[in-house]
């Protein structure tokens, strides 16, 4: 592989986990640039998609659960549940067709851009200070949390579901980070060994994501912490829609004929 290329692949894992410590997530604009760049086909994506990014999720996981408090229960029971989900979900991914991969991912890549455009015009909901759920509410989010747990194994971010549902329980969104945080770097290992055992990825763009992924968790982390975001928004989900559109558009295309014997 030429030096370039092994470079781009750690750029693109540097800027993706930078974002993604921001609270962005790192599927969506990953999964734009390689339909944009044309780095690996479609039905390789999911699975290189949760190898290279599980060591520098791994890393904002230890940053975020050590330094904002959060219920140990409600940590542990959603934890728990999207490490379920994760892996139901690899192993029916892991096993899908070309064109299911292409639909699922495009649809997936709307729903990513319909949360952006939410979070923009501020519709998501406020959310409260508690910083735990009981009874009931915790039963429901738990439940929620191993469907998106499925649902990332297709490419849709699981931190933006997760900070909708948890500010609809009422919970402070800060204590969101940890959740979402651990939750991904509990489940992805996990669902990573799914899609190695399937052979469904590409071993160099997912060594190069992690490689990259891990000095921009840390940058992100500790030394920016926070950027104006609104204009990012924006052109996430400017690059999102494009990939959704040329995913789409792949599902949709006929397969090519087998060509009759003479």
């Amino acid at each position: 592989m030429a030096a370039m290329t092994r470079a781009e692949y750690a750029v693109l894992g540097f800027v993706a986990n930078f974002f993604d410590t921001l609270g962005i997530g790192s599927f969506a604009s990953t999964t734009a640039w390689i339909k944009f760049r044309r780095l690996i086909p479609d039905e390789l994506i999911p699975g290189t998609l949760n190898v290279g990014h599980a060591l520098p999720t791994i890393a904002q996981a230890i940053i975020f659960t050590t330094t904002i408090a959060v219920a140990p229960v409600t940590l542990g029971a959603m934890v728990a549940a999207a490490v379920a989900g994760g892996y139901f979900g690899a192993g029916v991914v892991a096993r899908l067709p070309v064109r299911a991969i292409q639909a699922g991912m495009g649809l997936a890549l709307l729903v990513a851009a319909m949360l952006f455009m939410l979070k923009i015009f501020g519709v998501l909901p406020a959310g409260g200070n508690a910083l735990g759920l009981t009874g009931g509410a915790l039963v429901f989010a738990t439940c929620v949390n191993f469907l998106l747990g499925a649902l990332m194994q297709l490419g849709i971010g699981l931190y933006a579901p997760c900070l909708m549902l948890v500010s609809l329980m009422g919970m402070d969104p800060i204590a969101a980070f940890p959740i979402m945080m651990a939750s991904c770097a509990c489940l992805m290992p996990v669902s990573s060994l799914r899609f190695m055992r399937e052979g469904r990825l590409d071993r160099p763009l997912a060594a190069g994501l992690a490689l990259g992924g891990i000095p921009g968790v840390l940058l992100a982390a500790y030394v920016v912490k926070s950027l104006p975001m609104l204009w990012l928004y924006w052109l996430v989900v400017a690059v999102v829609l494009y990939a959704a559109i040329l995913m789409l558009r792949s599902a949709l295309q006929p397969l090519p004929h087998a060509v009759a014997a003479p």
